[in-house]
């Protein structure tokens, strides 16, 4: 297990719509509970939990520090502002170090494959994450795939294939394909494909004015109702 990070908070008492005060502040509001904790209420740096939650993700233990008091906690859930993409909130869950926990667990491919790069083979993904059972000391924070075993076109890797820490468990089905390689799409297969590319980006367009629209118009709405006060 990778070295585990460590993170400061501070017990929160604003709370409910109030919470954007805190935003602007670049602090984001969080929350605390799990094993041997009752909810609590908690306050983070916006850009100290940025950086530790791109380096732990939700699969790596976290020491969170409350007044001085450790807490080992997963990241078990955050809210993402749609149109900024800032994050709003965040879920930190404590575990209990002697019982297992199930997490998801992110694939890293590494190597390279000579049925892609001798025979222009295609590699598809099939997921990029599998869902894991263990103790929390032996969580890993990723899992590698090397895909330099994909020789030829059609070679595949299953989750049998994949290399887990010892007390690390796959929670899925021993055979089910994790990514395969398979032959070089046609030209007619390419056109098309283009063209369902070119369609969503025009339907992605079309939703994004809309998005934009409905927020222009519930803004007007809120002012016209601030001024007739």
């Amino acid at each position: 297990m990778a070295e585990q990070l460590t993170l400061e908070a501070e017990k929160r008492t604003i709370k409910g719509k109030k919470v954007k005060s805190l935003r602007k502040k670049g602090i984001l509001p969080a929350v605390l509970y799990g094993h041997g904790v009752k909810p609590l209420l908690l306050q983070v740096p916006y850009n100290d939990f940025k950086k530790a939650y791109e380096k732990a993700g939700s699969s790596s233990l976290i020491n969170l520090v409350v007044d001085r008091q450790p807490y080992n906690v997963l990241i078990h859930e955050v809210e993402i502002e749609p149109l900024s993409q800032n994050f709003i909130h965040a879920d930190f869950y404590q575990v209990k170090m002697t019982e297992k926990i199930t997490a998801e667990v992110p694939l890293y491919f590494v190597g390279e494959s000579k049925a892609v790069e001798e025979q222009d083979g295609v590699l598809v993904k099939n997921m990029d994450s599998v869902e894991v059972s263990c103790l929390p000391k032996d969580l890993p924070s990723h899992i590698e795939v090397d895909i330099s075993v994909l020789e030829n076109i059609d070679d595949s890797i299953h989750i049998k294939d994949l290399k887990v820490p010892e007390g690390v468990e796959i929670l899925k089905d021993s055979e089910e394909t994790v990514l395969t390689v398979t032959p070089p799409r046609t030209e007619e297969e390419l056109a098309e494909l283009e063209e369902e590319v070119t369609e969503e980006e025009e339907k992605e367009a079309v939703e994004q004015v809309e998005v934009e629209t409905e927020k222009e118009e519930t803004e007007e709405k809120k002012e016209e109702t601030e001024e007739s006060k």
